[in-house]
């Protein structure tokens, strides 16, 4: 099953549907042509039709059955239906891959609701596959790394799965906090049932309650049918409450009174009804300062946090890049049917001594990028963007600081002030490389091992100013 695919938008008013058509085109979403001469069965078929975005009389009209039919050719179809006033709350299917939209169409909602058909796809394919795999398995296909921090991440989880207890993830953005929930669920005995994940800061937050209670028909407008929500979903499974630092006040509320009476309330109903939901986490904001400024619930806190694990940063876990690199060199090789051979020395070690502020998500992107590019061979540095050549330097300063020639500098008695005294030496050295190349700065650059663009920074930070004896 393909959890992805193009969207067909279908429908009696042809300037609507060029509208949204020309909308979601410029969104950069591939959109599905439909002609006359052949059945919308067919369409969804030979073009790989994901999202049907239409309207109910005009599904109405081709078949009363048309989502079960649809769903014959693509169980993953997910369809966006907008309201009719000449229909009634009877005439509007049920089915957790149906998403309804007001009339006129707002294309900002729409396009928060693509996402959440998406989201929704995604996790049905990701739930139906997770049987294929033995818990070990699981944990080493979801984290990749043999580093120390890594070794202690993978015991944590796998002591933390055997438990029923709410897990606080927490991590800089793109460390893998979605992977490590995963993990933490298959290896579980709630295995065998749903995964549902919710990013709280993707969904508008007047629309968040009901994704994740659900409601009943009539509630509000546009609720003309029961919906179940996330911890309906998710019941006997794992929810994952991604971004929780950004959920309003009011929703941590009702958040902390499920946490503690495992009990949910669909919008607009006056019944609860039990769920048996674990609770996995993740934030990349420091929780505890959001307490103490009072933008976070302090017993809601304590209630997620009962047992924390911090995910490291790629900076502190930089013997794993290789790893990592080879298993994405692999993965887009064989998805793009590519032949890149790998990386030189000298590449990996620029990447090495890279930082990376958008840790393994930001290299994932990375390698995808330089093997579309590359297409076969071997990557080198010269393959590499701009902003990771600075790591290129740092390699060649590290190599050369043997043989510069010793500094006779003496430490006086009463000591000296070494911020000031690295900042002295380092302007000499510069004004030293202008003056020898005439305010080349291009060539001074090359002299002190730096970019031509950093130089330029250092001086306008310095206020130094060359001029010529």
């Amino acid at each position: 099953m393909q959890a992805r695919g193009s969207i067909l938008i279908a429908g009696n008013d042809q300037k609507s549907c060029d509208l949204v058509s020309a909308f979601l085109t410029y969104q950069g979403h591939e959109i599905a042509q439909r002609d006359d001469s052949r059945s919308i069965f067919d369409t969804i078929r030979e073009q790989s039709v994901g999202i049907i975005i239409t309207d109910l009389p005009f599904l109405q009209a081709i078949a009363p059955d048309f989502c079960q039919r649809a769903k014959q050719i693509n169980p993953l179809l997910a369809l966006i239906c907008h309201e009719s006033e000449q229909n009634s709350p009877s005439d509007y299917p049920e089915g957790d891959n149906i998403f309804f939209m007001s009339k006129p169409l707002n294309l900002d909602e729409l396009e928060s609701v693509i996402t959440r058909a998406r989201e929704y796809q995604a996790m049905i394919q990701r739930n139906s596959q997770a049987d294929h795999y033995s818990a070990p398995h699981a944990l080493s296909s979801t984290i990749i790394g043999n580093s120390k921090p890594m070794l202690e991440l993978f015991k944590m989880i796998e002591k933390v799965a055997a438990s029923n207890a709410t897990v606080l993830l927490q991590g800089e953005s793109g460390t893998g906090k979605e992977l490590a929930a995963r993990a933490i669920h298959q290896l579980s005995d709630r295995q065998g049932k749903n995964f549902v994940p919710v990013n709280c800061a993707a969904i508008p937050e007047e629309l968040l309650e009901s994704e994740l209670f659900g409601h009943v028909k009539g509630s509000f407008t546009g609720a003309h049918a029961n919906r179940a929500g996330r911890f309906e979903m998710a019941d006997k499974g794992t929810l994952f409450l991604d971004e929780i630092g950004d959920m309003k006040a009011n929703l941590q509320v009702k958040l902390l009174r499920v946490l503690q009476s495992r009990e949910i309330e669909p919008v607009g109903s006056t019944r609860s009804q039990k769920i048996n939901v674990r609770i996995i986490a993740a934030t990349n904001k420091n929780l505890e300062e959001l307490v103490e400024n009072k933008d976070f619930r302090e017993d809601l806190y304590y209630r997620l946090s009962v047992i924390p694990i911090t995910i490291p940063p790629l900076r502190q876990r930089k013997d794993d890049i290789p790893i990592l690199i080879n298993n994405f060199l692999s993965l887009f090789n064989s998805d793009r049917k590519h032949a890149v051979k790998g990386f030189s020395s000298e590449a990996l070690d620029i990447l090495c001594n890279y930082e990376w502020p958008g840790n393994v998500r930001e290299l994932e992107n990375l390698v995808e990028r330089l093997v579309i590019l590359k297409n076969s061979g071997l990557i080198t540095p010269d393959d590499l963007p701009e902003k990771y050549l600075a790591g290129r330097a740092h390699v060649q300063l590290q190599i050369q600081v043997p043989t510069l020639p010793a500094d006779k500098t003496q430490l006086p008695e009463a000591g000296i002030c070494l911020n000031s005294a690295v900042e002295q030496f380092e302007n000499r050295l510069i004004l030293q490389a202008l003056n020898r190349t005439r305010g080349n700065k291009k060539e001074a650059a090359t002299l002190l091992n730096i970019k031509r663009t950093t130089l330029i920074e250092k001086l306008k930070k310095k206020n130094l100013v060359y001029s010529e004896e």
